[in-house]
């Protein structure tokens, strides 16, 4: 079955990506004004079950504090690379 623009009701956005895999967000190019903002964004299209990866140009550790006061230890944290020019972490929701 088609909708109106032809494409398959099963078709998701039809952008062509694939949400297969852990998807990755690189804050350092986001300005620091609204950087929080697009994480927690982000973080809360993330199910139970399902992870992201965070890269950041620093020890995020005042938002992490912030995601803990939010999500109240539904996120799991796991640094996988600490510096010194980013800073990677998989942020992985256990409820």
């Amino acid at each position: 079955m088609t909708n109106d623009l032809g494409l398959s009701a099963s078709a998701g956005c039809a952008c062509g990506c694939s949400d297969t895999g852990t998807p990755e967000l690189d804050v350092r190019t986001i300005p620091h004004a609204i950087r929080h903002g697009v994480v927690f964004g982000a973080l809360g299209s993330v199910p139970v079950g399902g992870a992201m990866v965070l890269v950041a140009p620093h020890d995020p550790k005042p938002l992490l504090a912030q995601i803990e006061e939010r999500e109240a230890g539904a996120i799991d944290v796991t640094y996988l690379t600490e510096g010194p020019e980013a800073w990677h972490l998989r942020l992985a929701r256990t409820r």
